[in-house]
């Protein structure tokens, strides 16, 4: 897919990634990678095996330099959510202890609440080959696991998160994605009620309304469709131009008609 486009703004805000004990320093740079294309920006490593900075990392995470280069390590999983309010921890694997289990929507719905009052998050990683211990996942507020098939559960970290910060981006707003839906103004009343006489001029012109004892009837069934219908000022004006050719086209068709009688004659 295209590379990065330097004149849009980076994104950088949602919660932490914090990987504990990871072993490779590709897999740190695919996670830097999959944080940077989702607008996540804090990792935070818990020892990594082969220290850091670690140049592999960097290698692989495809420009995504401003995670790498602001990334801190801590010795302990303590540490690297001191200062966070609430952490939430994947896993593939039961837990034989009491905790809530959560999907990544969910979690991630949780974490843009919040972001959104202010409140510092963040989700927790485990090693490569094991995932996270229980006393680690007891320090946690809740356990997120992946809808995977259970009979090959076990993702990469980079996978994983990859996942959790692809539901971080979905719970936000469409400007997060760089789009931005055009401006649509509703309809007024005014509007509504002007292309209604309309319509139903047109209509009448035409014989809808018959029998005329269900003409009122009629008219509140066509006023009610359109009165509810949610349409945006555009959305009238073209409705307006619709009618306006079907009136042309069925005065046209009836002068048509005119001038062959008179031909007849």
């Amino acid at each position: 897919m295209a590379g990065t486009d330097r004149e849009k703004p980076m994104l950088a805000e949602g919660p932490a990634i914090i990987l504990v004990e990871p072993q490779l320093g590709e897999n740190i740079g695919m996670v830097a990678r999959a944080m940077a294309n989702f607008g996540l920006a804090d990792l935070r490593l818990v020892n990594p095996r082969d220290g850091w900075p670690n140049e592999k990392a960097r290698a692989v995470a495809s420009r995504a330099d401003h995670v790498i280069d602001a990334v801190t390590v801590f010795a302990t999983l303590e540490e690297a959510m001191a200062d966070l309010h609430h952490v939430y921890a994947t896993t593939a694997r039961p837990r034989d202890m009491i905790k809530e289990v959560i999907g990544p929507e969910e979690a991630a719905g949780r974490l843009r609440l919040h972001h959104d009052a202010g409140a510092q998050a963040g989700i927790l990683f485990g090693r490569e080959r094991w995932g996270l211990e229980n006393h680690e996942i007891a320090l946690c507020d809740s356990v997120v696991t992946f809808p995977v098939n259970p009979a090959f559960a076990s993702l990469n970290i980079a996978q994983a998160t990859l996942l959790m910060a692809w539901e971080w981006m979905k719970s936000g707003k469409m400007e997060a994605f760089g789009f931005q839906d055009m401006e649509i103004r509703p309809a007024t009343r005014h509007q509504i009620n002007t292309f209604l006489a309309h319509l139903e001029k047109s209509l009448d012109d035409a014989g809808y309304f018959f029998p005329e004892i269900k003409r009122e009837k009629m008219q509140l069934t066509i006023r009610n469709i359109f009165s509810h219908a949610g349409l945006s000022g555009q959305e009238v004006r073209t409705l307006h131009g619709v009618v306006a050719a079907l009136e042309r086209r069925w005065i046209k068709n009836r002068e048509g008609d005119g001038e062959a009688e008179d031909e007849a004659s």
